[in-house]
């Protein structure tokens, strides 16, 4: 369990294995289409004090990201360094020369010139090792600050780990109440690999949940920001996404409350196993 005095605001961050601090809490941008609302969401989220924001090339949105970027780095003042960016690796771009030339075309896109974190999409058989190659390479090169996955089950991890050089920093993967994930969390803590969750709220499928409501009403929270407190308290980085202002602010109001043990134990009994997303072991790649 992480305390409260590790995760006070949006700025809190956590060490990767090499160091590098990584917000807990950060802005995604799943199904935002390129455009001005993509733009203007990440320009309200660090306008609002948010540092980590999360993208991927089959988003098709880096363009409006990069764009929203710079405009609140002008605006704020803040340094590029201020930021902790991530980008993902897609499916058909996996191998060892795709995955380099992929890197390139998402930081021209962002208008960047590095990135925060890559990640490896989704696990694709027989190109997933080539591809880890290529963020090795990206990260001894300094051209990225940390490289992991995403969506790797523990057997995806182990195959990879037999003949990675850098073992992944993130594996991040879908997780919620009703996907919890506790075998790959304590492989990842065991091996230093920080789980971050997408897919949060379970794409908002828990907010009438009856246990999180009453959890939610007895610390005069809403069921998103005690499923966004839990993630943090368990150790796990979240980036739930929102284009609105009010809920943007509403997802980082989690930093004043802690849930109690009692509050712990409701949520562990509510995992069932069940993805909104697709299952990395049955996904049509």
């Amino acid at each position: 369990m992480t305390t409260h005095n590790e995760i006070q605001n949006l700025q809190s961050a956590f060490p990767l294995a090499n160091g590098v601090r990584m917000p807990w809490l950060g802005l995604g941008v799943f199904k935002v289409p390129e455009g001005a609302e993509a733009g203007n969401a990440v320009k309200e989220a660090i306008r609002q004090g948010y540092r980590s924001i999360d993208t991927a090339a089959i988003y098709d949105n880096e363009t409006s990201v990069g764009v929203g970027i710079r405009e609140a780095l002008a605006e704020t003042g803040l340094a590029r360094e201020a930021l902790f960016v991530t980008s993902k690796a897609w499916n058909a771009d996996l191998g060892y020369e795709e995955t380099l030339a992929a890197y390139e075309t998402s930081l021209r896109k962002l208008g960047l010139d590095y990135l925060d974190l890559y990640l490896i999409h989704w696990p694709v058989a027989g190109k997933y090792k080539d591809a880890w190659r290529a963020l090795e390479r990206l990260y001894a090169d300094g051209r990225v600050r940390a490289i992991g996955v995403s969506n790797f089950h523990v057997h995806h991890l182990d195959d990879l780990l037999q003949t990675a050089t850098v073992v992944p920093m993130v594996d991040q993967v879908e997780l919620h109440p009703r996907l919890q994930q506790p075998e790959l969390r304590a492989y990842a803590a065991e091996r230093g690999i920080r789980i971050e969750a997408w897919s949060p709220l379970m794409q908002g499928g828990l907010l009438d949940d009856p246990t999180l409501t009453a959890i939610a009403g007895r610390h005069g929270k809403s069921v998103a920001q005690v499923i966004l407190r839990w993630d943090l308290e368990i150790g796990v980085a979240t980036i739930p996404k929102s284009t609105r202002a009010q809920r943007i602010a509403e997802n980082a109001d989690v930093f004043g409350f802690s849930l109690t043990k009692e509050d712990h134990r409701l949520i562990a009994a509510m995992d069932l196993g069940r993805r909104v997303g697709p299952d990395p072991d049955n996904f049509d790649f």
